[in-house]
């Protein structure tokens, strides 16, 4: 596929609801919460937040910017701006975006197996959720028709299938969200939740919290997969792209602060407000699959049933928008360096992830082997998908992020960097986001993700916390 024939966003706000999607998922609206939870409260949130956009942002505007200036995929990028050297990079970014798709459409299965379960009044599915996540066949099924769904978008195109999909369903999220908000505020103790999740408790940070909130910020916004340089590679020369990656940015984090909202209610609702109880349901996946189906059957079968719906379908909307980016990631490297027509790369490439998640599948309940895949020193016994979800999310996403960083300022050269982001700002002097930038890419973004990355190797394969020493 040549330049002159590559598909394109359609426009600034098509590129920007399709990156904000490939940001907004399951870490938004689950995990993000019982971080906080985990994480003393509003003293995370604001941690997460200020990493969010001194770090985070910096490095997103730095995959874009590469993907635009290349029109590549992250291995031909890498190669295009004349770097062979560094094409491991590239492959690190496909290689991770594969990894994580393949377990995280086992997940987003078992939310679209709840939304069906909710949809039949079955409440007490929250008591079978061990059984139901055993049962290899229902739970092949869902992951399945997951995968085709975002394949069938994939397969589509850029402005045809991503685009198009994301002006549906990014719009579609926010409403359930806000609906969802706005009906958990009129829950009793609802505000005891809210006191919990919007006063800060700074004496709670700790050097462990700084490193969750910030590897949270990392992965929530989808930093290091080589994601955003592929939607970075379909973006116009007109658009604006560090204005672009503030508004994606606050796009994301506004909605996993609203997804907070939303849970914390819920969660003062089911502890009657007491404020041990609302720091202790923090089990994110335990909370959503096997407690909170309970919460709606307490609301009353009807009107349990209506929120309990629409809570899962938003859970699976979540989960599509991401979905559908990681999927991207893989297919435009087939069609870039592969040459393979869009629709048999798509499907070749979603068959294989399909495949190669299976085994994560297995390995939650039917298959103890699986179950008890591999004993690390620092997180002792795991399972086949959380050891996959180590390697893949924990690991490689900020050692792409930091790598990302040291080749954006001192390969590609800054100079080069800063020429490609002022492309489209039609500015006549630089401004304050993009000096920022400027700073943060070759000084900030390194120093601090070369330390998370250290903290990560060391604390879970060889078993040493050395994050006492520098925090």
């Amino acid at each position: 596929m040549t330049m002159a024939t590559r598909d394109h966003f359609k426009s600034r706000i098509g590129f920007i609801l399709a990156a904000s999607g490939s940001a907004v998922g399951l870490g938004n609206i689950w995990k993000f919460p019982f971080e906080v939870g985990a994480g003393g409260g509003a003293a995370f949130v604001m941690t997460y937040l200020f990493f969010a956009f001194t770090l985070c942002f910096p490095v997103m505007v730095a995959e874009i910017a590469i993907g635009r200036k290349t029109q590549l995929n992250p291995v031909g990028a890498i190669k295009s701006l004349g770097h062979k050297r560094w094409t491991f990079l590239g492959y690190l970014g496909v290689a991770s975006g594969f990894l994580i798709l393949s377990f995280y459409t086992v997940v987003a299965g078992w939310a679209l197996g709840y939304f069906v379960e909710m949809l039949l009044g079955n409440f007490d599915i929250g008591n079978q959720f061990d059984a139901f996540t055993k049962d290899w066949i229902k739970m092949g099924l869902y992951s399945l028709l997951f995968m085709s769904g975002t394949a069938f978008v994939v397969s589509n195109g850029i402005s045809g299938g991503i685009e198009r999909a994301a002006r549906i369903l990014m719009p579609t999220l926010v409403v359930f969200v806000l609906a969802l908000v706005i009906y958990a505020l009129t829950l009793p103790n609802a505000m005891e939740g809210i006191k919990y999740y919007l006063q800060p408790d700074f004496s709670k940070i700790t050097g462990d919290i700084v490193y969750k909130a910030l590897g949270q910020a990392f992965f929530s916004l989808s930093l290091g997969m080589g994601a955003l340089i592929t939607y970075g590679s379909y973006v116009s020369r007109e658009t604006n792209i560090v204005r672009a990656a503030a508004v994606i940015t606050v796009t994301d984090v506004s909605i996993a602060f609203l997804a907070g909202l939303m849970m914390f209610p819920f969660v003062a609702y089911m502890t009657q407000g007491d404020p041990v109880g609302i720091r202790e349901v923090s089990g994110g996946p335990g909370f959503i699959f096997i407690t909170l189906p309970g919460i709606f059957e307490s609301l009353g079968h009807s009107l349990g049933m209506v929120i309990g719906t629409a809570f899962f379908l938003l859970l699976s909307f979540a989960a599509f928008t991401s979905t559908i980016s990681l999927l991207e990631v893989p297919t435009a490297y087939m069609i870039d360096e592969l040459k393979v027509e869009r629709k048999a790369a798509t499907w070749a490439v979603a068959g294989t992830i399909y495949l190669i998640g299976i085994p994560s599948m297995l390995s939650v309940g039917a298959v103890e082997s699986l179950k008890n895949f591999i004993t690390l020193p620092g997180p002792g016994t795991m399972n086949f998908m959380d050891f996959v979800g180590l390697i893949a999310n924990d690991t490689f996403l900020p050692l792409g992020g930091l790598l990302i960083s040291v080749f954006t300022a001192y390969v590609w050269k800054k100079s080069n960097f800063n020429k490609e982001i002022r492309v489209g700002s039609h500015q006549s002097k630089t401004g304050f986001l993009e000096v920022y930038v400027d700073i943060a890419i070759s000084y900030i973004c390194p120093i601090i993700l070369g330390i998370i990355t250290l903290v990560t190797v060391f604390r879970n394969f060889f078993g040493i916390d050395i994050i006492g020493g520098l925090f």
